[in-house]
């Protein structure tokens, strides 16, 4: 069977490397030539554990390619929409659906009768879209019968930046939204190799789909929310929070991940997902009181980690030398959206602090314009000359920093947002050591 996927942003390109891995021949389409041409020599644009080998292995060995040509996907019998859905200009948390809506339109002119193609949304996107890209393919080609000369499928992505690999190959579930039998046997066929690790294959209507995939981010959401709520508590009141997480994440009914205390939540999905779950439901005039509340809390997360670490300096900020070891909202990606750095570099370094900053992914353009913000290759000379030092990413290389030996200042102060070391280990070296929520 012969796949196009439409995108090679990070859901496209993943889908594309993990179905060639699977044995499929694989085409990956994107209108970004240069893209197209640094992938086709096997040059990827994003940091992903373990991609770059795949991409490689299965574009060298044939079974994944790359095309600027949408007109390619004509040999496909499956063909995924993976372009971006970001939230609308408007500001009301809308997704924007124009790029999968263009592709739609380009892919009309090639459907042929009798040479029925199973069209796939991969993209996260708004409930009832599957429906409107029935209604689309209705108005531009009203010679073509649906789930006759075409079918549409929603195959929402489950993907973890960091370990998405691992996730698209042992995956919890596969959900997929149908309309026919033949939908479904395709799609029981394109995951036939995760048959052997008996991956459940949930089958359900297009809407529901669409809702799955919104209403599991927001969940999530909700879980990490409610665990910094909770060290804010602990943190007023001495208690560890550590322990709490451990205490109720050991209940089988409530389950152990996502409750690690931390900075706020970002990147790509659970911002934006969760504000366009609470759009579809004004447009349906229902309330989700608990999601509005998540957000507002969100937001409001990067403010309380700047008061902590004026209280850590004594409410003097001007001149203070401040270091941030990682800036990407999580580690094993280079990510830097909805990042809480984007919030406090920028407010720290307006009251006078001097920053530096180091990150294993380099350095972050959205600091290239903050005079007195500098990044540092290595750990030792972003840290060397610091009175703070933030730990904000959970970076592996960040576990086993000895900072009395490049912390050339005695009196610094080592602000750990992830809890990565032992405030008792810290407390034997003498450094000033503050968690979050102990």
């Amino acid at each position: 069977m012969k796949i196009a996927v439409i995108g090679a942003g990070y859901v496209g390109l993943v889908t594309a490397a993990c179905f060639s891995e699977f044995g499929f021949q694989v085409k990956c389409i994107d209108r970004d030539k240069g893209k197209i041409k640094s992938l086709k020599k096997n040059i990827i644009p994003i940091y992903e554990p373990g991609l770059i080998d795949l991409v490689k292995k299965n574009n060298d060995s044939n079974y994944l390619s790359f095309s600027a040509n949408i007109s390619d996907v004509t040999d496909a019998k499956v063909i995924f929409i993976a372009v971006g859905t970001p939230t609308a200009r408007r500001g009301n948390g809308e997704a924007d659906l124009k790029y999968v809506y263009k592709v739609c339109k380009e892919l009309s002119v090639l459907l042929k009768k009798g040479k029925p193609k199973l069209i796939i949304t991969k993209s996260t996107v708004p409930v009832g879209t599957g429906k409107k890209i029935k209604e689309k393919f209705e108005q531009y080609r009203n010679d073509l019968i649906f789930n006759k000369d075409y079918y549409i499928a929603s195959n929402p992505e489950f993907l973890r930046e960091g370990s998405a690999i691992e996730d698209f190959m042992r995956p919890d579930r596969v959900i997929c939204g149908v309309s026919n039998e033949t939908s479904i046997e395709i799609l029981r066929e394109l995951y036939r190799p995760l048959n052997l690790r008996e991956t459940p294959l949930v089958f359900t209507d297009l809407e529901s789909a669409e809702l799955i995939k919104y209403a599991s981010n927001a969940f999530l959401a909700t879980k990490i929310t409610f665990i910094n709520e909770l060290a804010n508590l602990c943190e007023k009141m001495d208690i560890n929070i550590e322990d709490v997480s451990i205490g109720i994440g050991t209940d089988k009914r409530i389950g152990g991940r996502f409750l690690r205390a931390g900075p706020s939540y970002g990147g790509s999905c659970f911002p934006k997902d969760t504000r366009a779950l609470i759009d579809t439901a004004k447009k349906s005039r229902t309330s989700l009181s608990v999601v509005n509340s998540v957000i507002n809390s969100n937001e409001k997360r990067s403010e309380i980690l700047l008061k902590r670490i004026k209280k850590i300096l004594k409410n003097k900020i001007k001149n203070k030398k401040i270091t941030f070891l990682g800036v990407t909202f999580k580690a094993n990606t280079d990510d830097m959206r909805e990042s809480a750095c984007l919030k406090m570099i920028p407010y720290l370094n307006n009251n006078g602090a001097f920053i530096r900053y180091y990150d294993p992914t380099g350095q972050k353009r959205e600091f290239n314009k903050l005079k007195n913000v500098e990044y540092k290759n290595n750990i030792k000379n972003a840290c060397e000359l610091s009175d703070l030092i933030i730990i904000h990413t959970e970076w592996n290389e960040f576990k086993l920093i000895d900072l009395k030996r490049i912390v050339k200042k005695r009196n610094f102060a080592v602000y750990d947002m992830r809890n990565i070391y032992s405030p008792e280990k810290m407390k034997k070296l003498n450094i000033k050591y503050f968690g979050i929520g102990r």
